[in-house]
């Protein structure tokens, strides 16, 4: 089965849910590790080291957005490991899935319309279409 899973995570109920079925995936082999992923965005990242008081306070911060996806492991007694990136988040996903060769990748959707989606695209359609792997969008 799968014995690496990417589960991007972002903070948001998003990335609970996407934890939640990672969770599902990752029950059905005990060798299954799931790699807990988040991409700190140079876009925000400026800002937050401004608001920082040290680098441990900014480690702390980023550790908090994959807490509660954290939570639902732990609580499933799932063996995972949080990574943490930096840079564009889709691309990012993408280099690591491929170099680190996943399973597969567990990524919650933000539920644009098609619009919103045309225009700015979105992050795991992005992901979906590029990793060397199977991925799983979870609205």
């Amino acid at each position: 089965m799968y014995k690496h899973i990417l589960l991007a995570a972002d903070g948001s109920e998003n990335a609970v849910r996407a934890a939640k079925e990672a969770v599902k995936i990752a029950r059905l082999s005990t060798e299954t590790l799931v790699d807990i992923v988040y991409v700190a965005d140079f876009e925000k990242a400026k800002s937050d080291v401004l608001h920082a008081n040290s680098n441990d306070a900014l480690m702390l911060e980023r550790r908090k957005k994959v807490q509660n996806a954290e939570q639902v492991l732990r609580e499933a007694n799932v063996t995972y490991k949080v990574t943490i990136l930096h840079g564009s988040p889709g691309p990012e996903i993408i280099k690591y899935a491929n170099v680190n060769q996943v399973d597969l990748v567990v990524i919650g959707s933000r539920g644009l319309n098609k619009f919103q989606e045309m225009v700015i695209g979105s992050v795991s359609h992005k992901v979906m279409k590029r990793v060397q792997c199977p991925a799983v969008i979870v609205k």
